[in-house]
């Protein structure tokens, strides 16, 4: 079981490698982002899938990755891997701050004071428009996009790169979530996410496992932010709405809630779905929306969730 799960992963990362060899230029770029987008979903759904806690909150945590990455390298003029490690502290730093206080509540006022920490850190992007310049956001220059580590020079203006690099960040986060899932926590947090009461009963310290999933769920957030404004260049207020985390709750249900490989499918369905009817139509959304209707009826867990409960029980 554990080889079939293994190779199924290994698989589907194999999959993605090729493709960049066989796609235009446009959906080579687009699936970079895919990647990116859909690391920030795998963080969601570590929290929301595997714990069950109902998070408005996460594209603060983006935006903390997003901002903490893009003000260093553009005001500071730290090179490339130091601004990257600087956003994924900044995310665990919030998501640290923010567990110790949001998970003294549960069920809907859980999900209202992570959207109002949210709310928060989005007007502070707006505020301190002198750094960020708001809605208009800051442009990163293709020198700060430049770095030389041991001894070899990267530019993440090459499409390829930034390819391979999405591939490996979306790589690494895979496995941390399917050690995490599959290791010794990984039961308690789905115990957490059926019946808090009895795991508490049964001498788990459930506000613990509830913060360690959260700083981790930050964290691998605030990664796939300070990710996208290195390899797009582009740091703007619109990251840190709270329409940002819907989006990142869509992509996990619409794949399927509580699967390591759900947020990827449902951020890759969502993507292409709106970009292919977008072409057709301006009332994409009004389209969008009964499609993804006719979806929840067909498949209530997500995707990969009714694929898992109806023939592949041994998808993790």
């Amino acid at each position: 079981m554990r080889l079939k799960v293994l190779l199924l992963h290994a698989g589907v990362l194999l999959l993605l490698f090729a493709l960049q060899f066989v796609l235009p230029a446009y959906h080579q770029l687009a699936l970079t982002r895919i990647m990116v987008l859909a690391t920030f979903a795998m963080g969601y759904n570590l929290l929301f899938g595997y714990t069950g806690l109902l998070s408005l909150g996460h594209a603060m945590f983006f935006a903390a990755g997003l901002y903490g990455a893009g003000l260093s390298a553009y005001h500071l003029g730290w090179s490339v891997p130091a601004a990257f490690l600087a956003g994924i502290a900044a995310g665990a730093a919030l998501s640290l701050v923010i567990g110790l206080v949001a998970l003294r509540t549960s069920g809907v006022a859980f999900m209202i004071v992570t959207m109002m920490f949210a709310q928060v850190a989005y007007l502070s992007t707006l505020y301190f428009t002198n750094y960020t310049r708001g809605d208009e956001g800051l442009v990163m220059p293709a020198a700060a996009r430049a770095f030389t580590l041991a001894g070899h020079r990267f530019d993440l203006t090459d499409p390829a790169l930034r390819y391979n690099l999405a591939l490996l960040l979306l790589a690494l986060t895979m496995a941390v979530v399917l050690a995490i899932v599959k290791g010794p926590s990984g039961r308690p947090l789905v115990a957490i996410r059926e019946n808090e009461p009895r795991t508490l009963m049964l001498g788990y310290d459930t506000f613990r496992l509830k913060l360690r999933a959260l700083v981790l769920s930050g964290t691998i957030s605030a990664t796939a932010g300070a990710a996208y404004a290195l390899l797009f260049a582009y740091v703007g207020s619109s990251f840190a709405a709270i329409s940002y985390s819907i989006d990142a709750l869509l992509h996990t249900l619409l794949g399927g809630a509580g699967t390591v490989l759900g947020p990827l499918v449902g951020t890759l369905v969502m993507f292409y779905l709106v970009d292919l009817i977008s072409a057709h139509t301006s009332a994409y959304l009004l389209v969008t929306g009964v499609v993804l209707v006719a979806l929840v009826l067909f498949f209530p867990k997500g995707l990969l969730g009714t694929v898992r409960e109806r023939w592949l029980p041994w998808l993790p």
